[in-house]
């Protein structure tokens, strides 16, 4: 397979996973969190067929020694290295939205007593 479609798979992969990534931190800040582990496992099997395409290239290039790297190939191993770190960031933010919901869910039944509370 040429050098391109191979690229242009790596940019497909890492664009699926960035989508289901957003996607997830978009249910997270929804307060949905049912299907968010199931699009994290999703945009971490799409990473990982990137991350097959670029190892792969990376073990050619140390035995032939790749003559030429196209732009585009430099635009996909960019772009996945952005999706990854995007990752990381995303599933930061995913555990801060949880953590707010938990509370907020806390603070409503705290504040919920003490209604009863005041009114008996």
């Amino acid at each position: 397979m040429k050098i391109e479609d191979l690229s242009m798979q790596i940019i497909l992969y890492a664009g699926n996973a960035k989508a289901f990534l957003h996607e997830a931190l978009h249910d997270a800040k929804n307060g949905q969190f049912d299907d968010i582990e199931s699009k994290r496992k999703q945009a971490a099997d799409e990473l990982l067929k990137a991350h097959k395409i670029q190892t792969a290239f990376l073990q050619e290039d140390a035995v032939d020694q790749l003559a030429v790297l196209p732009v585009l190939l430099v635009h996909a191993q960019d772009h996945l290295m952005t999706v990854m770190s995007e990752k990381d960031l995303i599933e930061e933010l995913i555990w801060l939205h949880q953590q707010q919901h938990e509370t907020n869910k806390k603070l409503d039944k705290l504040l919920e007593t003490i209604h009863v509370q005041e009114q008996n």
